[in-house]
């Protein structure tokens, strides 16, 4: 439809997600000192932090005490704030986080321009950034058609390459080169896989040879409700994936809450973070592999400085 004023076609608005949980349940299990949200957003004050005008959604109030809250509740000690895509290449709320809260205790991933200046990088890194993310899913990141610019660029900060796919056939499309690609690489939502396809999937299993093969590769066991078809409340359909991944490279793997679950529209289901935590202990039994997820790993990945004795 036409405005009859201007002349002009009124532009869709991206549509308003569900807000979190306000009430995350206290889970069943208790999580290892150092325990790590590696994979979470916070969202304030719009007219301080405006979200860019191209953008796949409209955030629903998620600040930080809102965050840090459900946190404490889970037993979640450090985070890695992961810029989110409204924002762009505008970093500012995340290191404004991570100065907040200490270094000690967060880390980010930054949203980027491909064409991004070397003093642009170095200030992110000082403020606790430690790696860029693209994305073929939302918009705000560059694709993975900026990952010929951006690799070079953050080679000598010892950063990695965030890759959140549409779909994971992308994986085994892009197999040759993230196996040579000079970078660290951390697959995002465990590869964005089907759980109607299961394990055999060529990108998941493209996906695990490259954590296999590569000691830089990285992924996170994360927002795996986005990928169920199966459903709440048990998920049962992405069991095996997360077993696979244990059973392929369990020193490799990180967990992350993907707080507050951007993106997701009524009549979605939202999730509450408490139910998440249990299921992910449920399906990873083992104490020792469970710490290394939720807390070596990544301490090894962001480095984080040893916990206090």
């Amino acid at each position: 439809m036409t405005n009859r004023t201007t002349g002009t076609t009124p532009t869709a608005q991206p549509p308003l997600c569900l807000p979190p949980d306000p009430h995350p349940r206290k889970p069943r299990h208790r999580l290892p000192p150092g325990a790590t949200d590696c994979h979470c957003h916070v969202y304030e004050d719009p007219q301080r932090y405006p979200y860019v005008a191209d953008r796949s959604y409209t955030p629903a109030p998620a600040d930080r005490q809102a965050y840090l809250a459900m946190c404490a509740t889970l037993g979640l000690e450090r985070t890695v704030q992961v810029s989110a895509s409204v924002y762009g290449s505008d970093n500012r709320l995340t290191l404004d986080l991570i100065a907040a809260l200490g270094q000690h205790r967060a880390r980010g991933v930054a949203g980027l321009s491909p064409q991004v200046e070397a003093a642009e990088l170095h200030r992110l890194h000082e403020g606790g950034m430690r790696g860029v993310r693209v994305s073929t899913l939302v918009k705000g990141y560059g694709g993975t058609d900026a990952i010929a610019e951006l690799a070079p660029r953050i080679r000598p900060l010892g950063w990695h390459l965030q890759l959140h796919f549409h779909h994971a056939e992308e994986i085994a499309q892009l197999e040759p080169m993230l196996l040579r690609l000079a970078v660290p690489l951390v697959f995002d939502h465990m590869g964005c896989v089907d759980g109607r396809l299961g394990p055999d999937q060529p990108g998941f299993q493209a996906m695990l040879r490259i954590l296999r093969q590569r000691d830089d590769c990285w992924a996170k066991i994360s927002s795996w409700h986005r990928r169920s078809h199966s459903g709440p409340p048990g998920y049962t359909d992405m069991r095996p994936l997360v077993e696979a991944m244990v059973d392929a490279r369990a020193d490799r793997l990180v967990f992350g809450t993907n707080w507050p679950n951007p993106a997701l529209f009524a009549p979605d289901t939202m999730p509450n973070d408490g139910d998440m935590v249990d299921l992910f202990c449920d399906w990873v039994p083992d104490a020792a592999v469970r710490q290394a997820i939720l807390s070596d790993n990544p301490a090894r990945l962001y480095g984080f400085p040893p916990l206090a004795g």
